[in-house]
This record gives structure tokens, C-alpha cells and sequence, in this order.
């Protein structure tokens, strides 16, 4: 199966050649080259990138252990079809941590794409998205795990993320004054994550979300990538608020986590997710906040005659807040403090806090770097972790 794959991606690389009227290189970072048509009616640049990580966990000195992996392997492929109004986004993850989650409603297959999108600009200021991709939830998940401030995302956002799904996103963006942007996206979809294959079993998930940056746009997208590299000479702000609501929600984390079965084949229930987030900079200086929280219509899922399953929607709050600081030499110090407090009356689950220090060398910003952090878990009750994570990133 994995050699059909790679054989179908070459004869789709050699194809793609033979038609380009032309090939253009690019600087480091910027993919590893460009294709345009022979009428210039399309484009397509080709880019990749990989993350190596090692890990050490001790858990009270009582367990230790260490890890060495391909974090993420991604080939990613974007340009316009047919008009300059209508892009398009594919990336394929090819590490196990990128391909893991086989089921039987994935087909039991690896699950190799993670995006795959297209965008007309239709009207104005008003783009259609189609395809499959991150939904507009935390800032934190929609920042590519390239960008990262420090070796890897939150706590929070792996407990209340909403990730990627398929379906449809209208977004659209407007002045208030010459500098106030205001951006509106609204995003309906399937409700069951990435990659699923068999239906849609419960309901339908609906996302909505509005962004205000007062001081106008961030230098090279900067509202979305973390740390300041470029260096804002004036302050910029973001702020966004989010609202999801899935329909008959059969998974325990929305459209995330596992599924939640009875009896009659699954449970189902509202669940409702808020998000409020912001992002700061100014001269290397940068600030990230997040809040989440989750409720549920039912959270305990039951069988038809009433009995509980023992599955149970993860329902609570949490709060991360991070802040750097990049030197002048690129190097860039950080420090972010976790708390997730899911219903313990519910979910039977502890307070986690965790506070993580970290250390970054960006060498060609976040296009090679080399990131190390150091993390202090807390949980009520149970014994306490510190890991420690050491990663170099490339991107072509």
C-alpha cells in the first residue's frame, strides 16, 4: 500500500513537469520549487518539511523514559487553478504520528491527508472554502505546528481543540476605520474529524468566529505564527472569540476523542465548545492567551434503557497563557503556564497544571530552528511529570 502511494506521487510529480511551461526556484523556506502552466492558467508550489524530536520523561523518580521520533514528515502543495481567485491547498502527512488513528471508519487506512481545500474568492471580500482543513477554533491549533513557539502545542489545545473536518467555510474580512480589521468566518461540516470515510453518524458541526486587530494586520501574517520575528516596530493585537456547536455529537471530545457506543450503535448529544484567544507583539516581545470551555447537552452516555455506558463527553475550562522573548542574536526565550479543570463531578478528573520553560534558536526563523523546553506537570492526586523535549525543525 505504501509503495502505491509513493508510486502514484512521482507519476503525479512527473505529469505536473511535463505540462509546466516553466520551473522557478525559491529561497530557503519558500518551497522546494514552483510550477506554472504553459498558458499560466494554474501554479502549483511544491514544499516539504520534517520535525525530529527527543523526549525524557520522569515521573516522580519513580519512571523515566526517553523517546526519539520523526514528530511530523509533511509534503505540502499549494497554487491557483484556472484564476488567481481560486487557490487551493493540499498537505500530506507521512509519519506515524501523522498517519496514526486507523479505523474502521477511515476505512481502517492510514489517514495521510490533512488538507485538502480549495478557496474562491467569489465576490469582494468574501471567499468560499471547500474541502477538508482546520476549522476556524483556537489560534493556537490553527497555527501550523511549524510556527510554534515551543516544541509542540498546549495542554489545552489537545483537550479542546476541534482540528480539521470537511465541509464548508465562508470567510470574509472588513475595515472599520484605515487600520481596525474585523474578519468573520462561519464554517458548517461534517462533525466527525479528519479523514472519515464511512458517513456521517451523528449530526452536523457548525463553527463561527470573529477577529478584531485594532492596530491593523500583523507583518508576514504574524497574528499566526508564534514568537515575534519580525519584529513589530509599533504594538499589534488580535483578538478572537469562537463559538462550535456539534449536533449529535457521537465522540467525547466533540469532533474529537474517541466514539461513544451503546447499545443502539452510538450515543449522541449537543456539545458546545468556546473559544477566546489573543495575541500580542511588539519588538520581539509576544503574548498569547487562550480560554476554552466545553459543555454538553447530556454528558453521560447511555444505553436505551437509561443505564450509563460509562463513556463521558469531556466536559470543562482551560486557560493558557504564553509569552516570549526574541533577541537580537535569534535566540528567544519562553514561558507558558497550563491550567485544564475538566468537571471532576463528571469526568471524575483532577486539576492539571503545567508550567513549561523554553529555549529557541531560530537560524532561518521558523524555517530552521533548533527548540528545547522543559515542562513541570502538576495533577491533584497523582504523581507529578517533568519532560523534557529537544527538536529541530526544517522546512524546504
Amino acid at each position: 500500500m505504501y509503495l502505491k502511494s509513493t508510486t502514484l506521487l512521482l507519476t503525479v510529480f512527473a505529469l505536473s513537469l511535463t505540462q509546466a511551461q516553466e520551473t522557478q526556484g525559491t529561497t530557503f523556506g519558500k518551497g522546494l520549487f514552483n510550477l506554472v502552466g504553459q498558458d499560466s492558467t494554474w501554479s502549483m508550489k511544491v514544499a516539504t518539511r520534517m520535525q525530529f524530536l527527543a523526549v525524557s520523561d520522569w515521573e516522580d523518580d519513580t519512571k523515566n523514559e526517553a523517546n526519539f521520533l520523526v514528530r511530523r514528515a509533511r509534503l505540502k502543495f499549494d497554487g491557483f487553478a484556472y484564476s488567481p481567485k481560486l487557490t487551493y491547498k493540499l498537505e500530506l502527512g507521512l509519519s506515524n504520528r501523522d498517519l496514526s488513528g486507523p479505523s474502521v471508519y477511515t476505512s481502517n487506512a492510514p489517514k495521510y491527508i490533512l488538507d485538502a481545500v480549495v478557496k474562491w474568492n467569489f465576490y469582494g471580500n468574501f471567499v468560499l472554502w471547500a474541502g477538508q482543513t482546520k476549522l476556524p477554533g483556537n489560534r493556537e491549533r490553527v497555527i501550523s505546528s511549524g510556527n510554534m513557539q515551543q516544541v509542540d502545542r498546549s495542554l489545552l489545545n489537545s483537550r479542546f481543540n476541534i482540528d480539521r473536518d470537511t465541509g464548508l467555510q465562508l470567510r470574509h474580512h472588513f475595515y472599520l476605520t484605515e487600520k481596525f480589521l474585523v474578519r468573520e468566518i462561519f464554517a458548517f461540516s461534517q462533525g466527525e474529524g479528519r479523514n472519515i470515510t464511512t458517513g456521517n453518524l451523528g449530526g452536523h458541526q457548525y463553527t463561527g468566529r470573529v477577529e478584531f486587530l485594532p492596530f491593523g494586520t500583523f507583518a508576514g501574517g504574524g497574528d499566526y505564527s508564534a514568537s515575534d520575528l519580525k519584529r513589530e516596530p509599533a504594538p499589534k493585537l488580535a483578538i478572537g472569540i469562537s463559538y462550535d456547536h456539534n449536533n449529535n455529537a457521537v465522540k467525547n471530545r466533540s469532533n474529537q476523542g474517541s466514539y461513544m457506543e451503546n447499545d443502539l450503535g452510538f450515543y449522541e448529544t449537543n456539545i458546545n465548545t468556546l473559544f477566546i484567544d489573543a495575541m500580542f507583539k511588539l519588538k520581539g516581545f509576544s503574548i498569547m492567551a487562550e480560554y476554552a470551555d466545553r459543555d454538553a447537552a447530556d454528558p453521560f452516555a447511555k444505553n436505551a434503557d437509561g443505564s450509563l455506558t460509562g463513556d463521558i463527553v469531556q466536559v470543562g475550562k482551560g486557560l493558557n497563557l504564553q509569552s516570549g522573548y526574541l533577541f537580537k542574536n535569534n535566540w528567544e526565550v519562553s514561558g507558558r503556564y497550563t491550567n485544564i479543570k475538566l468537571d471532576k463531578d463528571i469526568t471524575g478528573k483532577d486539576i492539571e497544571q503545567q508550567y513549561t520553560f523554553g529555549l529557541s534558536k531560530f537560524i532561518v526563523g521558523h524555517n530552521l530552528k533548533v527548540q528545547s523546553d522543559i515542562s513541570y506537570l502538576d495533577v491533584a492526586n497523582k504523581n507529578n511529570n517533568l519532560i523534557y523535549r529537544l527538536q529541530f525543525d526544517i522546512h524546504f
